[in-house]
């Protein structure tokens, strides 16, 4: 079978020079790729395509056009709980949702199955459901000559990651939509991304692809055969890992360091592009390493960068939070999705950004991060919702873009001049259609100069202006929400909203952190595990290594921000029996339980994505079990984590950042600080904020109670000095003398 013809592979780490990072990740069995696929042509073409409008909510019925017209007639994904699933009930294609009743016809039957797997915020998705799925001539091809199965990779990463690896070796590249076509078996044997409903952008249309393939199973059998076997067979290589490293040291993270300084962007920061991706793992990486060095360039190039994402356009001037990726240079023009994991890693960036530089800057971003999603993206009963679309109305973007007119409409002369000055607001518009994406394009003293105003008037025109235009944005067509909640994601954010309230001190932070950690454990576990998603009032599909890993972490977050014992059983129950059920051989994790449903393969994951790995959080919250219980077998298995890339840490160091800063935490002498008084109490809270305050990753704090010492036994006979708090500052058990002046704790801390 001859390649399939697909998008560009949109990965941030593309245009480095010194590595292939996809021959790396194909060799150890992950993947680097963007959000979605994207087609030919140029970025305007791009988003001229007309596309499938997500807009109505996901558990709607399509209204009849006439009074007594009967609603559209619905396929079997119309009780699936996935809002991605849902937008497709109503396609006249025949879709089965991923089960043994596809699985079974298409065996009884021997047709090919045609497996696509998307995401509710996907662009691309949505084009290629309203270009073929919507058609009733291509419909009618499928459902003439294939088993039509639809998967939500954010419900069944799994699948994903095996058909993605399929693609990406047939290819060379990936992306979504994912289009695979499978034997009843579910071998692999041909597959593509994004496919047009006709010959264009120099690809063959969906049409065409559908009957060479037809045809193919049909006649050529043995041909199919054999790729079907050649694909699997290369799947199941690239599970096995290389030998592990003999020993850990500095060497992965220093060739990491120095891949950034590299790929490093002087002009508009970040590490690639266009496009740019936002890398939280790699500004944390080089935030860590300046705090263990010292080196001031490495704090520059993490700042610029962080700096540069906030006053782009990627990020949301008006309402707070990030879009995916920016589709140039200068982060200007974005891929308008927003997705929950980007905003809650991206928080943590910039949370130890202020830290380490006190600059009111990235505080207020992180504060305006979390706001949006306070607002926007926080279920009634706790939990944290999953993405918001790219489109409304059928066109990208249209709910955050402006025109100069709209702007003074609602702003008046005077205001809108200088709104539109600052935010680089013209009748040429950088967007389309004369429209233009909001952005800081210089600043406020640079405008105060040229206005021969004030700084403070300036930015006083500038807050009005946000908060009128936020107000008439409210009242436009809003982009749609996927409204499920996955555990995996709502553990990132329960992590970022905890490490905000530690360090800004927002209780809004720490009781919402808390109401979705109690939601999860309510309502999204079944004797003892974890389970993936929740919508409607269904949790189901029991979690994977990252759902078992992130949610951990965000507990021993809790444990830090609250110092309730509760969060910390929690923690090493869950630690426990993901050990059980995700190591069965002492090296890295597995990604699926080993009682899960047997796929092609089982994987195992350590190449960091969008999201980090789940063996990369995985390894860390073992480090910080083991410092907190003092028990050596956490700390151990941790290291068996941490050898697992072995040669690859040569090769592709830097696709290992969130694995790194494990790494970095295993090499260091991690510092126990515990506090000796009642939290409630003044002097103890100034404690707390010596040790808070500063950016010091490599540590864990907590309050010398006496449910908490039960735990963590180095608590133990931590008592106040001469009737005042005090702080213990230890090593592996070995303290150093208590100190109660807020001042010299944090010079230790």
């Amino acid at each position: 079978m001859s390649r399939a013809l697909e998008g560009e592979d949109m990965s941030a780490e593309d245009n480095d020079p010194g590595f292939d990072y996809r021959a790396a990740a194909l060799e150890l069995g992950g993947r680097n790729r963007t959000a979605e696929s994207q087609d030919g042509g140029t970025i305007a073409q791009r988003r001229g395509a007309r596309c499938y409008n997500p807009a109505r909510r996901s558990n709607e019925r399509t209204p009849p056009l006439n009074p007594g017209e009967p609603a559209k007639r619905t396929n079997r994904l119309t009780n699936e709980t996935s809002p991605y699933l849902q937008q497709h009930a109503t396609n006249p294609v025949d879709w089965y949702p991923w089960g043994p009743e596809a699985l079974e016809r298409s065996r009884v039957e021997n047709k090919p199955i045609l497996l696509s797997i998307g995401y509710s915020a996907c662009h691309w998705c949505h084009v290629m459901a309203h270009e073929s799925f919507e058609d009733e001539a291509i419909a009618a091809l499928m459902n003439e000559h294939f088993v039509n199965v639809k998967v939500d990779r954010e419900e069944r990463p799994d699948i994903d990651e095996i058909y993605m690896n399929a693609v990406q070796i047939l290819t060379g590249s990936g992306g979504w939509p994912l289009t695979v076509f499978l034997t009843p078996d579910r071998r692999p044997f041909y597959g593509g991304t994004y496919f047009p409903p006709d010959n264009r952008y120099g690809r063959p249309g969906f049409p065409s692809v559908l009957r060479s393939i037809a045809d193919a199973y049909a006649k050529r059998a043995d041909s199919v055969e054999e790729s079907a076997e050649q694909l699997r067979a290369s799947i199941v290589r690239m599970t096995e890992l290389p030998p592990p490293a003999d020993a850990l040291d500095r060497r992965p993270i220093d060739r990491a360091i120095e891949h950034k300084r590299r790929a490093f962007d002087l002009s508009d920061g970040g590490f690639s592009g266009p496009p740019k991706f936002p890398d939280a793992a790699g500004v944390l990486l080089l935030l860590r390493e300046h705090r263990r060095t010292g080196d001031a360039s490495l704090l520059e190039m993490a700042t610029f960068t962080l700096r540069k994402m906030a006053e782009g356009g990627m990020y949301d001037q008006l309402g707070g939070g990030f879009h995916r990726y920016s589709t140039d240079e200068r982060w200007l023009v974005p891929h308008f999705e927003k997705m929950l994991y980007d905003n809650a890693l991206l928080a943590q960036a910039y949370l130890a950004a202020f830290q380490l530089t006190g600059d009111a800057f990235f505080s207020r971003v992180v504060r305006e991060t979390l706001d949006y999603v306070h607002r926007e993206m926080t279920s009634p009963a706790g939990g944290f919702f999953s993405s918001q679309d790219a489109d409304s109305e059928g066109e990208e973007g249209k709910f955050f873009v402006w025109s100069p007119d709209e702007i003074a409409a609602a702003l008046g002369k005077d205001d809108a001049g200088v709104f539109c000055r600052f935010y680089d607001v013209d009748t040429g518009g950088n967007f389309e259609h004369g429209k233009s994406v909001l952005h800081a394009s210089m600043t406020i003293a640079s405008l105060a100069r040229l206005l021969k105003s004030s700084e403070p008037a300036v930015e006083a025109v500038l807050a009005r202006g946000r908060k009128k235009l936020f107000e008439l944005r409210s009242h436009r067509v809003a982009p749609g929400r996927d409204d499920k909640v996955l555990t995996a994601w709502n553990g990132l954010m329960i992590s970022a909203m905890a490490q905000a309230y530690v360090v800004l001190g927002d209780a809004r932070d720490l009781a919402a952190a808390e109401r979705a950690a109690r939601f999860v454990l309510r309502e999204m576990r079944d004797r003892g595990r974890l389970l993936r998603t929740h919508k409607d009032g269904k949790s189901h599909v029991v979690g994977y290594l990252e759902d078992d890993a992130f949610f951990a972490a965000a507990l021993l977050d809790l444990v830090e921000a609250t110092f309730d014992p509760t969060w910390l059983a929690e923690a090493q129950t869950l630690v426990d029996g993901m050990l059980e059920r995700f190591g069965d051989d002492g090296g890295a994790l597995f990604f699926t339980a080993k009682d899960g449903e047997a796929l092609l393969t089982r994987t195992r994951m350590l190449f960091d994505n969008a999201t980090p790995a789940g063996n990369s959080i995985a390894a860390m919250t073992l480090l910080r079990l083991a410092t907190f219980t003092g028990e050596r077998r956490y700390r151990e298995r941790a290291e068996a984590i941490l050898r697992a890339p072995g040669p690859y840490y040569d090769k592709a160091a830097a696709a290992f950042c969130w694995l790194l800063a494990a790494l970095d935490y295993a090499l260091d002498q991690p510092k126990e600080i515990a506090i000796a008084g009642e939290a409630a109490k003044p002097e103890t809270q100034a404690l707390l904020r010596a040790v808070r305050t500063p950016f010091t990753p490599n540590k864990v704090v907590a309050l010398a109670t006496p449910d908490l010492a039960r735990l963590v036994p180095w608590l133990a006979g931590k008592t106040l000095v001469k009737g005042k708090p005090a702080a213990y500052v230890c090593i592996e058990g070995t303290c150093k003398s208590p100190i109660t002046d807020p001042s010299s704790l944090g010079r230790m801390a």
